[in-house]
């Protein structure tokens, strides 16, 4: 016959402090609070804790004590491994995460796919603050968040009103590169974006999308194009824009080729992010073209594969607006008015702008 198998019961801060002849605060100063106890008495604590198999105060009693959760949450509207694959959004996630280890503590990932309209997961989110980062404006995950009675920080987009944010001038780093590029004399310009809503929409954008764009960053970069190229005498509405829903290498070179099948005379083409320029370039090599002799390449961002390929781009802080957003959120309760945080930015010239070649040039060959 076989008999139970008999358990020792697990030790409770109760039992653990009647073991000690010590008080439960003592206990439970020993893992909350330490500097409270002597070095001796915590060691003495704590040794007597891992004999009598004590796991430490339980979380979930403790946040319920203090209505604390003791961890930040990320919302971000992509699927959860985009955090880990672009390498701008693993500058950010890394720089929050390094402003959550000097506070002691947690990082909760809040993933919601593009499309998804469920906002339990934001609902169900135990942290004590959300950083939002680069979501649309009329996204509902974000109208959940900001329904939460916790503070709450922007990264990059949307621009809400009484909302802290962390972002760069997006205005006035594409307003550099648009120079550069007509300071060169290209007026034979394509750009290639990423997406402007949550529909998708893989092809070119016309006017209307552009303006009415609920992604911030594209609207206010593609606006910027516009001004300053429509200053040097070219017409914005004859610029072929290519949007890409998806943010990858491999789109950036579809897009890259669906606007040079359609505009083969453009002579640069203004990407909206490094990756959508990396995969430009690699469609115009395919071709059988150079950069920047036969086609000049701009990005933004200034991640380090583009340094390596000699992008020329816009540098971004990524790491510090990570950090400076983690800083921001978790210092919210000493503020009473909403703080903005503009990060510098640089144009960086690389080897994939040139002036563009001329008629004959093209006709004849180098």
């Amino acid at each position: 016959m076989n008999r139970p198998m008999r358990t020792r019961r697990q030790a409770t801060l109760a039992s653990l402090a009647a073991e000690l002849g010590v008080s439960r605060t003592t206990v439970s100063n020993a893992y909350n609070r330490p500097d409270q106890l002597s070095p001796e008495l915590r060691r003495r604590v704590l040794e007597t804790a891992r004999r009598l198999g004590y796991p430490g105060p339980d979380p979930v009693a403790r946040s319920l004590r203090t209505r604390k959760a003791g961890a930040v949450g990320l919302l971000l509207t992509e699927n959860l491994s985009y955090a880990f694959r672009d390498p701008a959004a693993v500058g950010v996630l890394e720089g929050l995460a390094l402003a959550c280890e000097d506070a002691g503590v947690g990082l909760h990932l809040v993933p919601a796919s593009p499309g998804r309209e469920d906002v339990a997961a934001v609902h169900r989110a135990g942290v004590d603050g959300f950083v939002v980062y680069s979501v649309p404006d009329d996204d509902p995950h974000l109208a959940a968040v900001l329904s939460r009675p916790v503070p709450t920080v922007i990264v990059d987009q949307p621009q809400v009103e009484g909302v802290d944010r962390v972002g760069p001038d997006d205005e006035a780093a594409t307003v550099d590169l648009a120079n550069h590029l007509v300071n060169l004399g290209h007026r034979q310009v394509g750009v290639l974006c990423m997406r402007l809503a949550r529909d998708r929409n893989d092809g070119f954008a016309p006017l209307r999308r552009q303006h009415e764009a609920h992604y911030h960053v594209q609207r206010t970069r593609l606006a910027a194009l516009a001004k300053t190229f429509e200053k040097a005498g070219v017409d914005w509405a004859s610029v072929p824009v290519v949007e890409r829903f998806e943010h990858s290498v491999d789109e950036g070179a579809s897009a890259a080729r669906q606007l040079l099948d359609a505009h083969p005379g453009v002579t640069a083409l203004v990407c909206t992010s490094d990756i959508l320029a990396l995969g430009a370039i690699a469609e115009v090599r395919r071709r059988g073209l150079r950069v920047p002799a036969d086609l000049t390449v701009t990005g933004f961002d200034g991640i380090a594969e583009a340094t390596r390929a000699g992008l020329t781009t816009v540098h971004q802080p990524v790491l510090e607006k990570g950090r400076a957003a983690g800083k921001l959120l978790l210092s919210a309760g000493d503020r009473v008015s909403p703080k903005v945080i503009t990060l510098p930015t640089e144009l960086r010239i690389g080897t994939t702008s040139a002036p563009p070649r001329t008629a004959e040039e093209r006709w004849f060959g180098p």
